[in-house]
């Protein structure tokens, strides 16, 4: 890990947020604050239920605090209008989720070149990254299959691949391996770890898996809304 002195890739500045249940309005977060560094790896972790998900939505730009600020490399994300924001999100973060959420009419090529087509680069190019990107995650042979074709794990470095087609400072991942088996698990987060070593991205990782947070630079505890490191 290369955490330099200088402006983290992701920030959150006392952030709330609450949801309406019927009458009732309930507190997920209160008064979130943490600094994401260039090539951390961190792992948030908690009971279900605490927030975790939407802590990561929240910090990917996808919903916005109550109160509060996200910062993604030094830009506010909430004054900027939806499409402005699609578009920093885009070029600055990526995402995994534990179901891969690739497009199932695309093969493996296509659907990791997505990302650049729609950030405004040719076909030529995106297929250039997506194929590097996919032998890189060790699917080189199978960058025609679609999705189906695909095993579990197989699909999950798809969607890895996927996440890093625009080159991101940042990677959120919601449960990566919570779909799949511990030898697959165990050989994705493996890759991962690679990948962090050898490109210097920063990984969130929401994980209920106590042995993956282990892996982590650091582990971030979310408990009654509130977000704290970890105590071993």
């Amino acid at each position: 890990m290369n955490t330099e002195s200088r402006e983290p890739v992701l920030r959150c500045q006392g952030v709330d947020k609450s949801y309406r249940q019927g009458s009732q309005l309930v507190k997920v977060l209160g008064d979130v604050n943490c600094a994401i560094a260039a090539g951390e790896l961190v792992a948030i972790v908690g009971s279900s239920g605490s927030g975790k998900s939407t802590l990561l939505n929240l910090m990917g730009g996808l919903d916005d605090p109550d109160r509060g600020e996200i910062h993604v490399n030094g830009q506010l994300l909430q004054p900027l209008s939806e499409s402005r924001r699609a578009r920093w999100r885009n070029a600055h973060l990526g995402f995994v989720y534990q179901f891969h959420h690739l497009l199932g009419e695309f093969t493996a090529l296509e659907n990791v070149a997505i990302p650049n087509l729609i950030g405004g680069k040719g076909h030529g190019e995106a297929n250039a990254i997506a194929r590097g990107l996919l032998e890189r995650v060790g699917l080189g042979e199978r960058i025609g299959h679609r999705p189906a074709a695909l095993s579990g794990g197989e699909r999950q470095r798809v969607a890895i691949a996927r996440a890093l087609a625009t080159s991101p400072s940042c990677v959120l991942m919601d449960e990566p391996t919570g779909n799949l088996d511990p030898t697959t698990a165990a050989t994705v987060l493996n890759l991962l770890l690679e990948l962090n070593r050898d490109l210097g991205i920063s990984f969130v990782i929401v994980t209920h898996d106590m042995s993956i947070a282990a892996r982590m630079d650091r582990i971030l505890r979310l408990d009654g809304g509130r977000l704290e490191a970890a105590v071993a």
